[in-house]
């Protein structure tokens, strides 16, 4: 466990001061004395019923008649028992029932009887609630609201008076609700799902519309705080870029409905999060495995990417988000060149600076770890490791430090990462050839060294050439003892290899049959046992190259993989 430096102190405080205000100010609120300002929680009309844009599991509803609840990557058994009956077996799967999301599987069954018992858990749920507990953070309301709205047709169109009554009062007393507690939650991702949700109900709802100036300055504020200027999201993790896209898409086309136009922070969000999105993908068409990105959905990223009319310029580099992105050929590299996100963003953030992934066409030969799925959150710690990643380690520690500080965790949801402090990159073309340059001073505290790499992408995109080098800050070094240092690169599952005939060399074999020569000078190449997180089935079994050798406080690594056939 990493101390905590005054400057760290002062930073939680702050951001503890922070959250004790903004609930402070929820509470205030949402008494009878202020509560009337948000309207009353008796619903009019629904104006706009917006459009859900996420697709829909066709295994979910005959899953259910069967009594198996699947959710957030976590089936249960109900036995009989209704879902709001069961002690839910982890938080994730928890959310995801009190958020409704599931309502668009049912929805898009077609069944009649699906239909009604959308309808009766709906209501079963408002009979149930109490106003307190997870159900009730902003994020899972706002969602949960989101839901409602989006399958409102499916709820109401025909349902009972009393179905209906019930639907709707609750729903009415709920916008209620978040308009004034959205500021209660977890800084990043949750609040901007809650502000969401709250916009999107003032423009859907007739009643409500009249705040919604007031909000949409709120809602374009922290759009603009969250989603820095080249489309990356503050957290560094670009698969939450999905998720809010997948919200904000649709909130665009409610304020083209209402004949408003949308907020300038929301369409530039749009095109300048799409073109981050481009910029994110490997040859496989999916995101690179940084910072959280875990298990996604591909249709998911398909849909957003497929909005052309957000005309969005292809993004030439990602400065700020502290990624890189080099292609030659059918190769492309991507790799972590930022550092760690500030405090409250960085939960899910991972010690991975300085690393990268390749994608050979469609195939993915280079990968890091990835983030397990929220079943398999046994292995988040490791996952997040340095050593998950294919990049250098020193002395089995990472290069970044996780933080644990139970008031910390519990006001930004998990434990956050510090360091790298300093980072640097460039990339270069070089004879046609893309040369990245890069350093970071992640173990300069502890190891008095910094690390710095080089990846040069060849011209036709056959191969990669790289040096790792290990220095003092300024002057050499001479360490009292040496440290042993590791260089890992971590195959996809589905790649093979093998010892060459060469010492120091290894050959890779996709499943296609195309063979690349791997070599290392400076360190002894070993082919060990990996895990790869990012899989719908479960932490996989994998194997990588480990490059290792002992620094004395100066020390250079180089090695190559090229396609030989």
């Amino acid at each position: 466990m990493a101390a905590l430096s005054l400057a760290e102190k002062s930073r939680i405080a702050f951001i503890a001061a922070k959250r004790s205000q903004r609930a402070s100010m929820a509470r205030l609120q949402f008494s009878p004395l202020l509560r009337w300002r948000f309207g009353s929680a008796s619903l009019g009309n629904l104006l706009i019923v917006p459009q859900s844009l996420r697709s829909a599991d066709p295994s979910f509803w005959p899953e259910l008649k069967l009594g198996h609840m699947g959710l957030a990557g976590t089936g249960v058994d109900l036995r009989g028992n209704s879902p709001f009956e069961l002690r839910p077996p982890n938080e994730g799967w928890e959310r995801a029932l009190h958020g409704f999301g599931w309502l668009r599987h049912l929805e898009a069954s077609g069944d009649f009887e699906a239909r009604d018992l959308a309808r009766s858990l709906t209501v079963e749920w408002t009979l149930r609630q109490r106003g307190v507990g997870l159900a009730w953070e902003p994020a899972v309301l706002g969602r949960r609201i989101i839901s409602w709205l989006n399958h409102a047709n499916f709820l109401l169109d025909d349902a009972s008076v009393e179905t209906y009554d019930a639907i709707t009062t609750s729903l009415g007393a709920q916008i209620v609700r978040l308009a004034a507690s959205w500021r209660d939650g977890p800084d990043g991702y949750p609040r901007l799902l809650a502000l969401t949700g709250l916009v999107l109900a003032n423009i859907c709802v007739a009643g409500h519309d009249r705040h919604l100036d007031e909000i949409e300055k709120l809602f374009a504020a922290e759009i603009d705080r969250q989603l820095l200027d080249d489309g990356g999201h503050v957290s560094r993790n670009p698969a939450i870029l999905v998720e809010i896209l997948l919200d904000l898409l649709p909130t665009r086309q409610c304020f083209a409905a209402r004949g408003r136009k949308p907020p300038p922070a929301l369409l530039q969000a749009l095109a300048s999060s799409v073109a981050f999105l481009r910029y994110m993908r490997l040859g496989d068409g999916r995101l690179a495995r940084f910072n959280g990105v875990s298990v996604a959905s591909p249709a998911g990223l398909a849909t957003v990417l497929a909005y052309d009319d957000l005309f969005a310029t292809p993004l030439a580099a990602a400065r700020e988000s502290g990624y890189v992105h080099l292609a030659r050929g059918a190769t492309t590299l991507i790799a972590d060149a930022g550092p760690a996100p500030p405090f409250e963003f960085a939960a899910d953030a991972q010690a991975g600076c300085l690393s990268f992934e390749l994608s050979a066409g469609p195939r993915l030969i280079f990968v890091n770890g990835g983030a397990p799925a929220a079943a398999d959150q046994d292995w988040r710690a490791q996952a997040r490791a340095t050593a998950s990643h294919n990049t250098l380690v020193v002395n089995e520690t990472s290069s970044a430090k996780l933080v644990r500080h139970k008031g910390l965790e519990a006001l930004i949801g998990g434990a956050p990462i510090r360091g790298p402090q300093n980072v640097t990159s460039k990339v270069e073309e070089v004879n046609g050839d893309l040369v990245w340059t890069a350093s970071h001073d992640g173990y300069l505290g502890r190891s008095g060294l910094i690390h710095h790499r080089q990846i040069t992408l060849s011209a036709s995109g056959s191969g990669i050439s790289a040096v790792d080098r290990l220095t003092g800050a300024e002057t050499a070094l001479r360490l009292k003892s040496d440290l042993p240092f590791a260089i890992h690169v971590h195959l996809h599952p589905e790649i093979t290899c093998r010892r060459g005939t060469i010492p120091g060399t290894a050959e890779i074999i996709t499943p296609e049959g195309q063979v690349w020569f791997f070599s290392a000078e400076g360190a002894e190449l070993n082919i060990e046992e990996g895990v790869y997180f990012a899989d719908s089935s479960g932490p996989r079994r994998a194997l990588q190259f480990v490059l290792r050798g002992a620094t004395f406080g100066d020390t250079t690594v180089s090695w190559k993989a090229e396609i030989r056939a």
